[in-house]
């Protein structure tokens, strides 16, 4: 039997990034598995101008409608496209093969807003759908009969997105696992535990799942930590919290997690004004970690298994505003950087810029058909079975 201050207290431990209603049975681990594949995302929050990081800079109409905002100086990576100087620790990756651009990602009937058009990122979802779970979320429901471990999908962060919701599994927020492994060893915490395992469960359902799920929290969290504690890289990364997350990635594939999934984002893109220097700073930030994270995986041999996809939930208004930034748009560009792309590089062309969509670029290409090629050929899971429906492959994966 519990106490309702028992079963508050409980529900605050178990929730968020800590909860967790399904697990693998036994978190035996007989060994660490060293030869899975990897996926790594990254979330560029608040809409990111993907028309300066990769600028149509042969373009007249570009200029004309961004006489202050647009790009005069960049590095070309073909004859219609030049890379924001301040992205250049990615000119090396698209020199060697290792980054494929995809331009005029986007879907149906496109919202504007952040937090719907988030959702519909996350979900999986077509536009005038509201879904409850996220597709990696989805993903880990799928893996197995309801036994999947919540850390085969982390986000580094403290709450957990919806992306990595699922209906019978989530995923696991840490942002750092010394941190919460402590939270999890308290006395009063480690009480909790012991008795609900002793007791087999208790009498009522709420408190017989939530001790259910901190003990399988607990659990999890120990084999992170553990994990955490293998490898510690000498590799410089950006003094940021992002960099740090992409630090804590890198250190945990290397010791052979069994994590498939690490989730990360970026804040800071929504540059309704001032937007050239706020870029700047961000871009730099986000290609030295990305660049970063490659050369420590590739020491560690890590690099042919791992796939880096990079998204924003939306892009911006072609046209600058009277605030030297840019509004909320529509269509954008999204990256996968990798050791084995199948096709690399520019993927299609710049949206045209003489046919804009209400001021806007026009979408080519539905964000789920990336999602699908990354289940179908990276994750090797059925795409259809957890988005609901078939996407065209793009052949990149």
């Amino acid at each position: 039997m519990g106490t309702r201050r028992d079963f508050l207290k409980i529900s605050a431990l178990a929730s968020g990034s800590l909860f967790m209603p399904k697990f693998l049975q036994a978190l035996g681990h007989g060994g660490l598995n060293t030869d899975g594949k990897k996926l790594i995302i990254i979330q560029l929050s608040g809409g990111c101008d993907g028309l300066n990081a990769f600028v149509p800079y042969r373009n007249d109409i570009y200029y004309k409608l961004r006489p202050r905002l647009a790009m005069e100086e960049v590095l070309p990576l073909n004859d219609d496209i030049g890379l924001n100087p301040a992205l250049k620790p990615l000119q090396a990756l698209y020199d060697q093969g290792q980054l494929a651009l995809i331009n005029g990602v986007g879907y149906p009937n496109p919202n504007r807003s952040h937090f719907r058009s988030m959702d519909i990122w996350h979900t999986a979802s077509d536009a005038s759908e509201y879904l409850q779970t996220g597709w990696l979320g989805r993903y880990l429901d799928n893996s197995c009969e309801g036994c999947a471990a919540p850390h085969k999908v982390i986000e580094m962060a403290d709450m957990l997105s919806l992306a990595l919701k699922g209906q019978n599994a989530n995923g696991l927020a840490v942002r750092n696992p010394l941190q919460m492994h402590r939270a999890t060893q308290d006395a009063y915490v480690q009480a909790l535990v012991g008795g609900g395992v002793r007791d087999g469960g208790m009498r009522d359902g709420n408190l017989d799942f939530l001790y259910k799920s901190l003990v399988q929290t607990s659990q999890s969290t120990d084999y992170i930590y553990e994990a955490s504690k293998v490898y510690r890289s000498t590799e410089i990364y950006p003094p940021h919290a992002f960099g740090k997350s992409l630090k804590m990635i890198s250190e945990l594939i290397c010791s052979g997690v069994e994590t498939e999934v690490f989730y990360t984002s970026l804040s800071g893109f929504d540059t309704h004004i001032n937007q050239k220097g706020t870029q700047a700073r961000l871009f730099g930030t986000y290609s030295q970690g990305v660049a970063a994270l490659v050369r420590d995986l590739e020491r560690n041999g890590r690099m042919e298994d791992t796939l880096i996809l990079t998204f924003s939930e939306f892009g911006r208004r072609v046209q600058q505003n009277a605030s030297n930034g840019t509004d909320h748009g529509k269509a954008n560009n999204l990256l996968l950087i990798g050791g084995g792309l199948r096709k690399a590089g520019i993927y299609n062309a710049v949206p045209d810029l003489a046919q804009l969509d209400d001021g806007d670029l026009p979408w080519s290409v539905d964000f789920r058909s990336v999602y699908a090629e990354v289940l179908d050929n990276w994750m090797g899971v059925s795409s259809q079975k957890i988005l609901g429906k078939e996407f065209d492959s793009l052949g990149i994966v």
